[in-house]
């Protein structure tokens, strides 16, 4: 039976990643990992993470140490659910580093048009923490937006229009 991810166990994860690979790595985690860094929440029910590196040992290891932990982990980021943004790298937070392996914070800004996009109970207070503790600015999320919604047909079901106010919703809803 797989548990709930605490920081503890999600720290864990990231040493033992980073002791067992040999060539350099870097992981994005998003979702429920990124809440629980920040401390906006005590757990996660999987850990969401993309990663680019051209080594299988890095997709061969995560089952592997999934299992020891007894832990949930997904390959999973916010491009799945909307265009990839423009610049989303160099928008991704540095949180550490363990051997090999560079963790960061998927793109804050496309982590909040994804759960925007989504609008699960939990994504919403999410949401609301990354545009109040400053991690994204409302304007900035606009425009970024907008930079991506012309690419939005490869998502058949996303109603650009729909998207458009949501976004625009879910920012003037933040006090």
């Amino acid at each position: 039976m797989r548990q709930v991810t605490t920081l503890k166990l999600l720290r864990r994860f990231m040493e033992l990643l980073g002791s067992r690979l040999t060539k350099p790595a870097n992981v994005y985690f998003t979702g429920g990992v990124t809440a629980l860094l920040h401390g906006w929440r005590e757990t996660t029910i999987d850990v969401d993470l993309s990663a680019t590196t051209g080594e299988d040992g890095l997709l061969r290891q995560i089952p592997v140490i999934k299992e020891e932990l007894k832990i949930n982990v997904e390959l999973a980021s916010p491009s799945d659910f909307i265009p990839e943004l423009p610049g989303w790298k160099d928008r991704s937070v540095f949180i550490a580093s363990y051997g090999v392996v560079h963790f960061y914070h998927y793109d804050p800004y496309a982590q909040v048009l994804s759960k925007i996009e989504r609008g699960h109970a939990q994504d919403v207070e999410d949401i609301k923490n990354f545009i109040q503790s400053g991690l994204v600015d409302p304007i900035k999320l606009i425009k970024l937006f907008q930079q991506i919604k012309s690419e939005l047909y490869r998502y058949p079901a996303i109603d650009p229009d729909s998207f458009g106010r949501a976004v625009t919703e879910a920012i003037s809803g933040i006090n």
